[in-house]
């Protein structure tokens, strides 16, 4: 007799056991980069590829004939199980290597921070490290910035499920029901082919500017995943070249750039769309008008003896901070202190809604000024009606109000993570800065946690690893499966 399981969450079940077995492929690409450069590492990516297929069939098989619809409510499940599982079994290449020798909690830090687009990392000497862990770092940036999901329900049929749900929960931004195609499916498989199409333009870009070949692809996953691990660890400051910068500050605006205004200019052929996009518009705006006021610091503090420079290290470190990359070319912390605390804060800008930054996003910050500013107004004029717009758009209030819901929750929840941190005796700054680095999946922090997080405590990882999750689907996907209203038939 054969067993089959039918149970209410049997198709959850189902669907992560399917997404494991192909997260487990992933795995045979770095061992592939290990057999090429000789690491002496291909057995951990084997064991791993073994492992997460093994748990992965072993969750699938039972559930194979489940055919429930899947509700929203399991969409949800789906997202947030999938990404603390996957979290764990990304984590087993970094326990089984043998050169570093890492411990589990720094193993899972590395992972959630590389698939969350964070760019935090445990690991030093990174210039020493085998490329197949290099690239590892990397691929999990790259898989995590789409987002696994997303791909899943492209080339997923099989699921025998509607995908509009994995997608609403997938996605980061406060308007997610907007489609490229009318088919769910035809839609996300046209985000990951622009997806890799840019991805491939940009590894180009990179090597012509001079990189090695295994850097070019590297910087290009790190770049347009909006991630900043980097394989060296002076960062893309390594590579001492103005080019380089350039063309990593171009690959970060197209990662902080919705990918659903990437298909419109592709389809329309017309760049200048860009432009006329509110959003996009508002994110060039706000770089620019950063830039200007962190090249001026620069110039008044007189930091670089080169105007120029000091605007060209600026343009760099506003796109990497804005766009929650977390790239460095320079030690910006030992800029004048005005300039570290301005970028942080930035971060929680982060880019375009549908793009893969962290942070609380540009439509959500704009709305959230407009909305400030139409109650201000009300003061005056109590008995006007004052529409909200993004361009001459009117947005409805059931967004403006999900918006301020969504910023006062982020707010409540950096507080708490941040209190957290002072208890276990963390100093302020760096406390500060290491819970905007993770919620708004920055990477770099400040004060010890300013070139890497290995120096805190493990009880500290493990919240921060909480925070980064908490960050990467946008708090609400999260803390939603806590609440009694969400296990209410």
């Amino acid at each position: 007799m054969r067993l089959k399981l039918d149970y209410p969450f049997a198709g959850v079940q189902r669907i992560i056991g399917v997404l494991l077995m192909i997260f487990s492929t992933a795995m045979l690409l770095p061992a592939a980069v290990g057999l090429i450069y000789g690491d002496g590492q291909v057995v951990a990516f084997i064991t791993g590829f073994a492992v997460t297929l093994t748990a992965g069939f072993c969750a699938w098989w039972p559930t194979r004939s489940a055919r429930r619809e899947l509700k929203i409510r399991d969409g949800f499940l789906v997202v947030v199980f999938f990404w603390m599982v996957l979290s764990l079994f990304g984590a087993i290449p970094f326990v089984l290597v043998t050169s570093p020798q890492v411990s589990v909690t720094n193993a899972v830090f590395e992972s959630v921070s590389g698939l969350t687009t964070t760019g935090a990392t445990v690991l030093k000497h990174l210039d020493k490290l085998p490329h197949a862990i290099l690239f590892w770092r990397v691929l999990l940036h790259w898989m995590g910035g789409m987002g696994i999901i997303v791909l899943a329900v492209a080339v997923l049929p099989m699921l025998g499920v509607g995908g509009m749900q994995l997608y609403r929960a997938e996605t980061p931004g406060p308007i997610k029901d907007s489609k490229l195609t009318p088919r769910i499916r035809e839609t996300a498989k046209m985000l990951w082919y622009l997806y890799v199409s840019l991805t491939i333009i940009c590894a180009l870009l990179f090597w012509l500017a001079g990189v090695t070949p295994f850097d070019a692809i590297s910087d290009a996953f790190s770049a347009i995943a909006t991630g900043g691990f980097s394989n060296h660890d002076q960062s893309l400051g390594y590579h001492n070249s103005p080019l380089v910068e350039l063309v990593a500050v171009f690959t970060m605006l197209v990662g902080a750039t919705s990918f659903s205004m990437h298909f419109a200019v592709w389809r329309s052929a017309n760049p200048l769309d860009y432009w006329r996009d509110y959003e996009t518009r508002m994110l060039w705006l706000m770089v620019a008008g950063a830039t200007a006021i962190a090249a001026l610091v620069l110039i008044v503090h007189g930091t670089y003896a080169d105007p120029g420079t000091a605007i060209v290290h600026a343009l760099f470190q506003v796109v990497s901070i804005g766009t929650t990359t977390g790239f460095t070319t320079s030690h910006y912390t030992a800029w004048p202190s005005f300039i570290p605390i301005f970028l942080i804060l930035g971060s929680f800008v982060g880019g375009c809604a549908g793009s893969t930054t962290g942070g609380m996003k540009v439509v959500r910050v704009v709305l959230l000024a407009k909305q400030g500013m139409r109650e201000i107004r009300r003061l005056v004029h109590p008995s006007a009606t004052f529409p909200v717009k993004m361009g001459d758009q009117v947005v409805a209030n059931r967004v403006v109000h999900a918006v301020w819901g969504f910023f006062s929750v982020y707010v409540a929840t950096y507080v708490v993570l941040f209190l957290i941190l002072i208890a276990l005796k963390l100093d302020p700054l760096t406390a500060f800065s290491a819970v905007a680095a993770a919620l708004n999946n920055l990477g770099p922090g400040l004060g010890s946690v300013a070139s890497n997080m290995a120096s805190l405590p493990a009880l500290a990882k493990w919240v921060l690893c909480g925070a980064m999750l908490l960050g990467r689907l946008e708090i609400f996907t999260l803390l939603v499966i806590f609440t009694p209203t969400f296990w209410r038939r």
